[in-house]
């Protein structure tokens, strides 16, 4: 009888025709949360009143709210777990970049927590928590620790340079090395969403990583904020809600170039 090594198999199931499969669903399921957050954003930005938070957790109950929500929670689930035990795989078996590497983990903690929050609302009701008291949580936790509002400063500074890294991201198309379109017109069409959707989102991780470092300066943590906080913080700029609705736009078209992902990222 061949024995067949653990590392073996590990890669005979990253490699799997259906764990495949499942990553592009997964890859749609993250168009739909962007696009329900862009589109949600987009009306505080117009001035519409909504009483969704423009995150995460906010999509996902949105996503619940309508017919065949809880059928589509479920699609997502599984999307997404499979996302995440792809990008597992990219981490162990994928590029040798460390960088890439770095980034696959990150991901796939991103994916995990989406998971467990839609498994807990589908299997007991819990509503999943926002990217705004998630940040307060933490900020909460740090400030108890031993120079605790210096690592506070430093997570700020963190989610800032998260941020800088997706504009430099979007505008350098480095995003575009997964993406196995040929097709110049549709390829263009790719790089344009690519570019916009990056560049909103490391304006509105910089925008929260600043809130936090406030938060850290005044001691407050309710100051911190995730998604929904930065993104309404924007409207308070100088330039209004024009900033805002700029930046919403830009999510949405993420959400287009995720539904790309689902089409031609290379798995």
């Amino acid at each position: 009888m061949v024995s067949t090594s653990p590392t073996r198999i590990a890669r005979r199931v990253a490699e799997h025709p259906v764990l495949e499969r499942a990553a592009k669903i997964g890859f749609a399921a993250r168009g739909v949360l962007y696009g329900l957050i862009g589109l949600v954003a987009l009306q505080i930005g117009l001035g519409n009143g909504v009483s969704a938070e423009a995150d995460k957790s906010g999509a996902i109950h949105l996503v619940a709210s309508r017919p065949l929500g809880g059928l589509l929670l479920w699609i997502m689930a599984f999307g997404l777990a499979g996302l995440a035990l792809w990008q597992i795989g990219e981490m162990i078996f994928g590029s040798h970049e460390s960088l890439d590497r770095v980034e696959a983990a990150g991901r796939v903690v991103v994916y995990v927590a989406l998971v467990v929050s839609l498994l807990g609302l589908l299997l007991s009701g819990k509503d999943a928590s926002s990217t705004d008291e998630q940040s307060q949580d933490v900020t909460r936790l740090l400030f108890e620790l031993p120079a605790g509002q210096l690592l506070v400063v430093l997570l700020g500074l963190g989610v800032v340079a998260l941020g800088v890294y997706s504009i430099r991201e979007g505008l350098t198309e480095r995003f575009m090395r997964h993406m196995t379109v040929t097709a110049p017109r549709a390829r263009a069409t790719v790089v344009k969403l690519g570019k916009a959707g990056y560049v909103a989102r490391g304006a509105i991780a910089v925008a929260a990583g600043g809130l936090i470092c406030q938060a850290a300066l005044t001691y407050d943590p309710g100051k911190a904020v995730g998604i929904d906080g930065a993104l309404k913080a924007l409207a308070e700029t100088p330039v209004g809600p024009w900033l805002l609705a700029v930046v919403a736009s830009g999510v949405v078209l993420f959400a287009v170039y995720c539904f790309a992902e689902a089409r031609w990222h290379r798995t």
